[in-house]
């Protein structure tokens, strides 16, 4: 079949002069923009590149080695607060408890990085940070009186333990 198209007299002869007209003028003002290879690009619009920041190796190394050593620290740490006990050691009672505290803000803060990003909620991924930095700030201040004016964590989760 494909040969009978192409012996046909219909594929050999030339497009009239009419349609070439038409065709030729509809091209040359049809458009303002200069053509390039893919599409116009149009200066100022959504068709513009996403700037990126410089790229840097140790961008988000530092984070995340902080994440992981504080995370690695926690296994010793809790081991030794319970062996040695709160009223012997007072000090790893409260790095023990600022520790849990900073982990917890980390886990919560890329919860909200992840899924309440400023760029996409700017009025409740504000609220969100602001409200985590709060009451990471409280529970600290809540610790820090806990371990100084009461048995401290070890103790309580030792009583608790053994209630």
């Amino acid at each position: 079949m494909a040969a009978v198209l192409v012996r046909s007299s219909i594929l050999r002869r030339p497009l009239p002069r009419a349609w070439t007209a038409k065709i030729t003028t509809r091209q040359a003002t049809s458009s303002t923009a200069t053509y390039v290879p893919g599409g116009p690009v149009l200066r100022g619009t959504v068709n513009d590149p996403t700037p990126f920041p410089p790229s840097s190796r140790s961008e988000g190394s530092h984070h995340w080695a902080f994440e992981r050593l504080l995370s690695a620290s926690l296994i010793p740490l809790t081991g030794a607060a319970f062996v040695t006990g709160s009223t012997h050691y007072p000090v790893l009672d409260g790095v023990l408890g600022i520790a849990l505290v900073v982990h917890s803000h980390l886990g919560f803060d890329q919860i909200i990085v992840d899924y309440l990003d400023v760029r996409k909620f700017p009025v409740i991924g504000r609220i969100a940070k602001w409200g985590l930095r709060a009451a990471t700030a409280g529970v600290l201040v809540g610790v820090y009186q806990f371990n100084t004016n009461d048995m401290g964590i070890t103790e309580l989760i030792r009583r608790v333990w053994d209630a």
